[in-house]
């Protein structure tokens, strides 16, 4: 089975800083449509890990510079646009991961980049 990275990107009008808090009921709605396409994800052998990030302020960038170690905060590249969470998946082949980014898409409203992982390929 080959590896594919399926991450999800935000868009300059859907970070937190720019969108208002969902309402509850919308909020559910959302939730549950995740969860029916992770089962459907998790059934079919297809999911293999997920995950969330929180917003690119948070982070924290470490690199060498003349041999010291330096810290500043985030993000690492300055954009409109960040990655926002991802999902590790088992397909076939691309065009059976990119059904799964078409189901992503669809249903968290937002861009999937779908790239396979480097030598994990059959």
């Amino acid at each position: 089975m080959n590896q594919y990275l399926l991450s999800l990107h935000s868009t300059p009008d859907s970070t937190c800083a720019t969108q208002s808090p969902m309402p509850p009921e919308e909020m559910q709605k959302f939730m549950q449509r995740i969860e029916t396409l992770e089962s459907d994800m998790k059934e079919s052998g297809a999911w293999m890990f997920s995950g969330r990030l929180t917003e690119p302020e948070s982070a924290t960038v470490v690199r060498i510079t003349d041999g010291d170690t330096m810290t500043t905060d985030g993000p690492f590249a300055e954009s409109k646009e960040h990655l926002a969470g991802f999902y590790i998946l088992q397909a076939a082949d691309l065009d059976a991961a990119l059904e799964w980014a078409r189901k992503v898409t669809t249903c968290v409203g937002k861009p999937i980049e779908v790239r396979p992982f480097w030598g994990l390929q059959s």
